[in-house]
Formats: structure tokens, sequence, C-alpha cells
């Protein structure tokens, strides 16, 4: 038997450590050639890492949230046979995926949710803890006492329907409370809740209160900490928030979905995003990225929009590629296309960096107004908030209208706040009279 050292490989240009996001081994653990060991975080993306080998792990190099340096030992693994080191692996024989299930979900989704990391565990599905039988060498506990009811179990619970719905609603057994009179009624409920005659006594829909948890912020998670605190501490935001009017444009998204065919359902967002494209030719500012550290603003003549996604692993940012050139089905197949491939855990690395624009939606949350975060060194951020219908005047009449507020937050260096708010009302314009969005 031998030690057959692994050592981190060259995962990508200009990468000179990579953070341990997770362990898919422990010490002792018997492991296949080709079987995943451990997910490796960049700068730009996840790496799986496989074992090269099969034998017997006997040591790891950290704990998630540690940084290995590239060319550092990764794994050793007991083998049969002389000691070797790995190989490195060339760049192009790794597929670099995104953090998906394997890290945060609040939702289907950590997040922001939660996260792999404060994800509780739970049995397996299937089990029903009813039936499972005890081992041989299991003592079971004694049942707790019942409590003596007030009256023979036999007896009818004599109460008003509205006292019963009551008792229902906060998961009381009425025939535990003592009547004060012939029936039960508000008051002997409220005794019963009050004098302590329920101690175990807990209202449906409210849980017990549960201990602290202390979550390590890794992965996903703290690249996100991190990159937001930097655009906060380096980028002087202002944000500007205008009204549109969105009634036409959501009976001209309704006509167009019933006419769709086989084409993805349309969303507000490929409509939003034709009129940013129409709009940012007239400020080239807003489609820009700054260097701060070299003092050059680079002003995109393609717009590559960034799509905020949130994820298992937290808020990631995909790229739809030459947005302007997109119809509105076009973008419509492309943003589901990366959110299935951001939230799964497949996108690629090239398809998650490189966007001079951001777009981020809260879809049906919404909200009245945000202030979004920049995504450096981007030096702005779009955010549409949620569609409200309320009356409004049209001439001297009140008439309901959908309403949908659009907040831009910029970074102060490069725009100034006369540019913000002109672009947001070309893109106001055009919103309001969707026709022009499909006329050059």
């Amino acid at each position: 038997m031998a030690l057959f050292t692994f050592k981190l490989p060259d995962i990508g240009e200009g990468i000179a450590q990579a953070e341990v996001v997770g362990w898919h081994v422990k010490v002792g653990d018997r492991v296949e050639e080709d079987q995943p060991i451990a997910d490796m975080m960049t700068d730009k993306a996840t790496v799986e890492m496989e074992s090269p080998v099969a034998g017997t792990v006997v040591r790891l190099a950290g704990e998630p949230g540690d940084q290995i340096s590239i060319g550092a030992m990764l794994v050793e693994i007991e083998v049969e046979g002389e000691a070797a080191v790995a190989p490195p692996p060339s760049v192009e024989t790794i597929e670099a995926e995104t953090p998906g299930e394997a890290v945060i979900e609040a939702t289907e989704t950590p997040l922001p949710g939660s996260s792999n990391e404060s994800r509780a565990s739970f049995e397996g599905p299937g089990v029903d803890s009813e039936h499972r039988q005890p081992s041989a060498v299991e003592t079971p506990e004694p049942p707790a006492a019942a409590p003596t009811p007030n009256r023979r179990v036999e007896e009818p619970v004599l109460a008003s329907p509205a006292v019963r719905a009551r008792a229902r609603e906060l998961g009381v057994d009425l025939a535990q409370v003592k009547p004060s009179g012939d029936h039960v009624r508000h008051s002997d409920l409220d005794a019963y809740l009050l004098y302590g005659q329920g101690q175990g006594y807990r209202p449906a829909g409210r849980s017990a209160k549960r201990a602290d948890q202390q979550v390590k912020v890794i992965g996903m998670r703290r690249r996100i900490a991190e990159n937001m605190a930097a655009s906060k501490r380096a980028i002087p935001h202002f944000t500007y928030v205008e009204e549109i009017d969105v009634t036409a444009l959501e009976d001209l998204r309704e006509q167009l979905n019933a006419n769709r065919g086989d084409r993805p359902k349309l969303t507000m967002l490929p409509l939003l995003i034709v009129a940013l494209c129409k709009a940012l030719p007239d400020f080239p500012m807003l489609n820009a990225r700054y260097d701060d550290e070299a003092g050059v603003v680079t002003r995109h003549g393609s717009v590559h929009l960034g799509m905020a996604t949130q994820t298992d692993s937290g808020l990631m940012v995909p790229v739809i590629r030459d947005a302007q050139d997109r119809n509105v089905w076009q973008l419509a197949s492309e943003i589901r296309r990366l959110a299935d491939a951001a939230r799964s855990g497949k996108a690629k690395s090239e398809e998650l960096s490189g966007s001079t624009l951001t777009l981020t939606s809260l879809g049906p949350l919404g909200g009245i107004a945000t202030t979004p975060v920049i995504n450096r060194p981007e030096v702005a951020i779009i955010g549409p908030n949620r569609v409200i219908e309320r009356p409004v005047f049209k001439g001297k009449e009140i008439v309901a209208a959908k309403l949908m507020n659009l907040s831009i937050s910029c970074d102060h260096r490069v725009v100034d706040g006369w540019d913000a708010a002109s672009f947001v009302q070309a893109v106001r314009k055009l919103l309001e009279a969707p026709a022009f969005l499909f006329v050059d």
C-alpha cells in the first residue's frame, strides 16, 4: 500500500487559489476512480473535483471555507502499488459548474433563503416514524402519563359552535377544559389557557422555540457578501425611481401570449429588455464598466445584460449576450434557459461573467420601490417593481391603470443624475406606447 497525493490542479486562467465549498468524502471512506470528492469555488464558478484513483481517503486538505492554493495537496488516498502524485488535469477536462442544489435555497432555493450549510436534516422519504421498530438494544422510554380529563371521555363535550371553532383554531382539546356550568364557554377556555391547566399547550400554527444556530458563511454566500461589500464600499450609489403606466404594455403582452403557439409565455421582462436596448444607444455612459484602478470607463457597443437570478446558492447573474439583437421571443427563451441553468447548477463559467448592465427583478414580490446594489464593475443596475392596478386621472375622468415603478441605481462617479433620469424617461415613453418597441 502507498499514499497517492492529489494536488489541486490549475482550474482557470489567473486562478491562484480556490475555496473548499464542500467535501463529498471523509477520512476513511473508500473512493473509486472518477468519484466526486470535493467542490472547489473560484472567482467565477464551482468546480467538482474527481478522484483520479481508487483507494481509501486518509487525509483532507481543510474544512469548508478554507482556501487551497493551486498545486497544494487536496487529498491523500491510500492505494495499492507505488506512491504517486496525481498529474494536474488540463483546464479543458474540468467541467465548471455554478453551485446550484449544493448550496442555497429559501424557496426552491437558500435565498436567500437557506443553504446546505444551514438546511436541517430530515428523514428520507417514505419513512414512517410510527411504524419504525426499535432495535434490539433500544430501551424505549415509558410513555408519559396522559393528562387526567376533567370528565369521563365518554361524556360528550357541550359547547357552542363558536367555542368549538376557537378551540380548533387554538389546538385545544375541549375534553380537557373544565366548564363552569353545564357547557364550555369562552371564559372557561380563557381560564384553561391562562392558569396553566394546559402546561403543554401551544396554539395551532406556532412552533416551539428553536435554539440559536451558527452558520459558517462560505462558498457562494461568502462570495456574494464580499462582492456586495466591495460594491457599497467603493461605489457612491444613487437611486432614481419613476412610475410608469404599463396598461397598454400589459394589454399587448396578453395579445402576444394568446397567439404565441409553441413559443414561451412572455413576462414583462423581455419587453422591458427591448425598451432598454432601444434607449441605451443615446445613453452610452450607462452600458459601461469602470476600472477604477486604471481610471478607465469602457462604454460597450453591445448590451450583455446580466439577469439577477435567485438560486439555491444565492443570487447569481447569468448573462444574455447581445441582447440588442434578440426579439421578445428569443429573449424569453434565453431568460428561461439561463435561469434554469443557474438554478440547476449547470451554468457555464462564461455564462456568468462579462455583463455590461444588470437587470434585477423580484417578480411577484415586487415591492413599491427598490434600491439595488450595482454589480461591480458595471455602473448601473435596473430594477422593475410590482405592477399594481390603481385609479388615475385621465383628463377629467378617473380610470383604472396598471402602474409599475422602475428603479435604477448608478455609480455617481461615472453617471450623473440627469443622465439616469433622462434614460428612465426614454424607457418610460417606449413602455407607455409599446408599438414603438417594434419600430426601428
